[in-house]
């Protein structure tokens, strides 16, 4: 039996990928098989899952899905070469540059490089633009798939102290804007802290909601939050293990130390996970769906 204090990832993935089902019939019945490519530059063992899960998760559901390998030896020039022909190929509505690359590349530029219409990670700056205006071209992934969970949940944010731990673009900068925003089920109060944050747990012992995406395992703990705070873990980490792999994956928050003090939290793995990858298929769908409309 489920614990209730669970925000499961994985059934909210499974609610969601049935609501797609209608829509990628639609545009079916127009012709359209929405389409993602994926480009994996050198041999991150981490990014080679990411890419492999993705690419599964979209074929099994009737979408075209294919990854482009490159050396970590490419040039930059090279790189963009290869996103300006996908920006030109309209079988492919989406287009995803898998993250970190090399440190001869720069990233910005590779991102800027992908046409906004077919950025589903949502990072591109005219895009990130449209999301602070309050009218999203697409929203990031990650912080799209954990208000996603809200609102499977029926967990309605307005009026909740809400802390965002991390102040990247890809999930702490827009978690924070979609917390904060006046959409349904938003509304919170929100503060980014990071590692320039000075006595960071007395923000943390007050929020109503901890949204951790720092990659610090095991990092927060039942002392550094208040009783019945609703705890979203974004962190991904391995740690060695004494079991067959070596190893095993945990968050950033220490899950044993706080269970019995939240009232509801995400797991990890299946929490946040699963559904970054479920808005990775509906940020495609909505792009076949724009490119259609145009």
């Amino acid at each position: 039996m489920t614990d209730p204090k669970v925000l499961s990832g994985k059934d909210t993935a499974i609610a969601a990928y049935e609501s797609f089902k209608d829509r990628i019939s639609l545009l079916s019945t127009k012709g359209i098989t929405p389409g993602l490519c994926v480009i994996l530059v050198g041999e991150d063992p981490a990014s080679k899952i990411y890419v492999r899960t993705k690419t599964k998760k979209l074929k099994s559901l009737g979408l075209k899905s294919e990854a482009i390998r490159l050396e970590s030896s490419v040039q930059e020039s090279e790189l963009i070469s290869v996103i300006n022909d996908l920006n030109n190929d309209n079988s492919f509505h989406g287009i995803l540059v898998q993250m970190p690359l090399p440190e001869h590349i720069n990233s910005q530029n590779i991102i800027n490089a992908i046409k906004p219409e077919k950025d589903v990670d949502g990072f591109h700056p005219e895009n990130v633009g449209w999301l602070s205006i309050g009218k999203p071209r697409f929203i990031p992934c990650t912080p799209k798939g954990i208000m996603r969970i809200f609102n499977h949940y029926n967990i309605d944010l307005s009026g909740k102290d809400v802390v965002v731990i991390g102040r990247s673009n890809i999930v702490g900068r827009p978690m924070s804007t979609l917390v904060s925003s006046s959409n349904k089920g938003a509304n919170g109060t929100c503060t980014i802290c990071h590692s320039r944050t000075s006595d960071l747990f007395e923000y943390t012992k007050r929020a109503d909601v901890v949204i951790s995406a720092i990659g610090i395992p095991n990092y927060l703990k039942a002392d550094m939050i208040k009783d019945g705070s609703i705890i979203i873990d974004v962190g991904i980490n391995r740690i060695d293990a004494e079991n067959e792999k070596g190893y095993k994956i945990v968050g950033d928050v220490d899950y044993n130390s706080v269970i019995d003090k939240v009232s509801k939290i995400t797991p990890v793995p299946g929490g946040v996970g699963p559904m970054t990858i479920a808005m990775l298929v509906e940020n495609t769908i909505e792009a076949a769906e724009k490119a259609f409309d145009q």
